[in-house]
């Protein structure tokens, strides 16, 4: 056997020696888990739902997150679960009128090289789950808090029970309590704007124009964002500005029946109906958290929600997470020391979350104007030949792994 043989071979098992834990097994934390194991790195993965069901109603997937399950080996089963997107339009609220199209779904595979998919979470999750397996996946065990004097981590579980780690990656979604360690407090901020969101089934949307697009209906401090999921039916994302602060003690609050439908008075006819054929029983706080200089403390580094939490105005949020994780995983696999490839992970992934994070903050003042010359200059640039180059190519082209380490 050769000198380098041998050396990669001390290197598998030493890697192996190493014991690497992710707390949650959300849309990030199962695709950083598969990526490693597929690059030959056994992974824990600890979660604290029995069973979980994820809160979302649906995900967006846009091409630079595609094309990354793609290469880890789930399609056909994506593409069979999920609703191809075609194109996206703008339109204005009230009138129904288009302001901008973008894109057909073959033109955005074309150009993208990569589908842009809409999914229901559970179906994205089962099929991260399945691709993954049971091995080292721990349910029922919510972590508390991490303690991290220099030697290995040690994870605290509620029930009194505890866990050892080398390196620990929170990915434990927007209320991170791993966030919280690396941080030292609790550090998220409402956006101003509340959402509710809910699945229609396609039979009930006979007023919809372009049903097979991503859309996104403007006005005065609201907008509505669907998209079809795999079934055929549609999912939608309906965010209103709100006075004053949030005030309940969680980020969501029980809804009153119909309370969406009358937040948006004198909607076009086809968002009337689209949002009344949903109950919404819960008001979501939209919440995101400032970007940090290092995601990472000791032996605790940061993935997806937990890092970046950003609003859902560009529908980035999964997309982001599977980004993270396929770059940790490679950093991991391809530098023999976990501190240097950590470094490497922020270095690569920090400012493309940021412009992310800020572009998803800024849209909101973008889509929520009243009729007036700002929302005409608004609707010119939205309309413009250009609109996809200027607003969204640098977000879908992306690939993270086209970037060197």
């Amino acid at each position: 056997m050769s000198v380098s043989r041998i050396a990669r071979a001390a290197l598998r098992r030493d890697r192996r020696a190493r014991r690497l834990t992710i707390v949650g097994a959300g849309v990030g934390g199962l695709t950083l888990a598969l990526a490693l194991r597929r690059h030959g790195i056994d992974v824990e993965v600890y979660e604290a739902a029995t069973a979980p069901h994820p809160t979302g109603d649906a995900v967006l997937l846009t091409a630079n997150a595609t094309r990354l399950l793609e290469r880890l080996g789930l399609e056909p089963c994506l593409g069979e679960a999920s609703a191809t997107v075609d194109g996206l339009v703008w339109r204005d609220g009230h009138t129904g009128a288009a302001i901008g199209r973008v894109l057909s779904g073959s033109e955005y595979a074309a150009r993208c090289g990569a589908p842009c998919y809409g999914i229901r979470h559970a179906d994205l999750h089962a099929l991260l789950g399945d691709a993954l397996g049971t091995d080292g996946l721990h349910l029922g065990h919510r972590v508390t808090g991490v303690a991290d004097d220099g030697g290995p981590a040690r994870l605290e579980l509620a029930g009194g029970e505890s866990a050892e780690a080398d390196l620990v990656i929170g990915a434990d979604g927007a209320g991170s309590t791993l966030r919280e360690h690396v941080v030292g407090y609790d550090d998220a901020q409402f956006s101003g704007c509340v959402a509710w969101r809910g699945v229609v089934p396609r039979s009930r949307l006979t007023l919809l124009p372009d049903p097979g697009r991503l859309q996104l209906w403007t006005g005065a401090d609201g907008h509505l964002m669907h998209h079809p999921v795999g079934d055929g039916d549609h999912a939608f994302l309906l965010v209103k500005r709100q006075l004053g602060p949030w005030t309940p003690d969680s980020w969501s609050w029980p809804a009153d029946p119909d309370e969406h439908v009358h937040a948006f008075p004198g909607w076009h006819p086809a968002v009337v109906q689209m949002i009344s054929a949903a109950p919404a029983a819960e008001r979501w706080g939209l919440f995101h958290r400032p970007p940090l200089t290092t995601w990472s403390r000791g032996r605790v580094t940061l993935l997806g929600d937990a890092a970046h939490l950003m609003l859902p105005h560009h529908g980035q949020g999964a997309s982001q997470a599977i980004e993270d994780a396929v770059v940790l995983a490679g950093c991991l696999a391809s530098d023999d020391d976990w501190d240097r490839a950590r470094t490497t992970y922020e270095v690569r992934r920090r400012d493309r979350t940021r412009r992310i994070q800020a572009a998803s903050v800024a849209a909101a003042d973008v889509l929520h104007l009243p009729d007036g010359p700002r929302a005409q200059a608004r609707n010119k640039r939205l309309g413009s030949p250009d609109a996809y180059e200027r607003h969204l190519a640098w977000i879908h082209e992306h690939d993270v792994t086209d970037v060197a380490p």
